[in-house]
């Protein structure tokens, strides 16, 4: 018997409803962080006393450049997902852009944009 070269047209839309799922829970979590970013979440201190204002500067910053982080890694995340529908359309999601072999499907269940079978992935280390 041959190897499989695709994933079926039913486990394609399997793995549709995971990312679509994810995409969802990622969106929602990205508008919250853009939310916080520009104060919209009612949880700022604009309206507290200054009284430590020099040391909260610094912290404040801090807190800022790891939204920005967290923002910039959410994106990523949603761009991800949203290639890994693109491939499913396309009926190439699944398979390994380094061994051009089926990733497993376990591995596509928990990392749904990956791009690279475990095999690839430990040949980069």
């Amino acid at each position: 018997m041959s190897e499989k070269v695709r994933y079926s047209d039913e486990e394609l839309e399997e793995f549709r409803a995971v990312i679509m799922q994810k995409l969802e829970l990622a969106q929602r979590d990205y508008d919250k962080i853009m939310r916080g970013l520009r104060g919209e979440d009612g949880n700022d201190v604009a309206d507290t006393s200054p009284t430590y204002k020099g040391l909260e500067d610094g912290s404040f910053a801090a807190a800022l450049d790891e939204q920005m982080r967290l923002a910039q890694r959410q994106a990523k995340f949603i761009q991800g997902l949203q290639a890994a529908l693109i491939r499913i359309e396309n009926k190439t999601y699944g398979v390994c852009r380094e061994t051009g072999k089926l990733i497993s499907k376990e591995r596509l269940m928990a990392v749904p944009h990956a791009t690279l079978s475990i095999e690839a992935k430990n040949n980069r280390n």
